[in-house]
């Protein structure tokens, strides 16, 4: 690199110095909140369509609707290799899906064991994708995407998982000074 020679050279050199340094600070300054953002943002967006779906599959506290059993039992089959496959015991199947509609959600909203529950919302989107082969593009795509995508980056420093895992430091930490 030269060195200017002249004052107005030293000059613009200083200014696109301190233009670099502000662009740097704001990239930065971008970083931080999006850091803090995106964990909590993806979390509601996979959240929601599972919670939804799982508030329909029930009539009451533990009792299944008519139509849940009636998809899981007639219309629900699975798409592999050409061949269409039936949910065996498909009220259990019922069931334990709409169960788990409402709980994988709920712990996603909350930030806890978040990499798991983003794990099991990733393997229902499998499964979907098998019942609904043409649905990829307009949802499963995505909803996979978000999915790897909070596995990648946890809860955040918005969620319980980073409460917990704070309180597990500090108190591991505070075993070891005395």
């Amino acid at each position: 690199m030269s060195i200017p020679t002249n004052t107005s050279q030293r000059e613009a050199s200083q200014r696109a110095g301190r233009a670099v340094q502000l662009i740097e600070s704001m990239l930065h300054a971008m970083k931080v909140v999006a850091v803090a953002a995106a964990p909590p943002v993806l979390r509601v967006a996979l959240a929601l369509p599972f919670l939804r779906s799982g508030l329909t599959r029930w009539d009451g506290f533990l009792s299944l609707s008519p139509s849940a059993a009636y998809l899981f039992s007639e219309l629900f089959r699975l798409h592999i290799f050409g061949a269409e496959i039936a949910f065996p015991f498909p009220i259990v199947v019922a069931h334990l899906v709409g169960t788990a509609e409402i709980v994988l959600p709920i712990l996603l909203l909350l930030g806890l064991a978040t990499r798991l529950t983003a794990f099991g919302l990733l393997l229902m989107t499998g499964v979907i994708q098998l019942v609904v082969p043409d649905g990829w593009m307009n949802f499963h795509l995505y909803w996979a995407s978000i999915a790897l995508a909070i596995i990648a980056l946890g809860g955040g420093p918005l969620s319980l998982d980073w409460l917990v895992g704070r309180f597990m430091r500090r108190r591991t930490s505070d075993t070891l000074v005395s």
